[in-house]
């Protein structure tokens, strides 16, 4: 029995930046419909969980300043 990996997200619904957590990344942008912008994976709830808040306290620039799994560029050309 495989384990579940978590997904801590930032995803863009309407120039508004969501942050959080699920174990089905693709159905939750479905639920959000949203374009995701940046991922990390995680072994567990509890590490997903507790790098959301980190990154929940932060400003929209610095979750902008952060690069980009996919195609290696920052959050803020995504949105430029």
């Amino acid at each position: 029995i495989g384990r579940c990996m978590w997904h801590l997200y930032i995803c863009n619904r309407r120039g508004k930046l969501y942050t959080g957590i699920t174990t089905d990344l693709d159905h939750r942008m479905m639920q959000h419909k949203a374009n995701l912008l940046y991922s990390e994976v995680y072994p567990d709830k509890h590490s997903a969980a507790t790098r959301e808040r980190q990154i929940k306290g932060w400003s929209r620039k610095k979750k902008l300043s952060l690069k980009m799994i996919r195609g290696e560029f920052t959050l803020s050309e995504a949105e430029g």
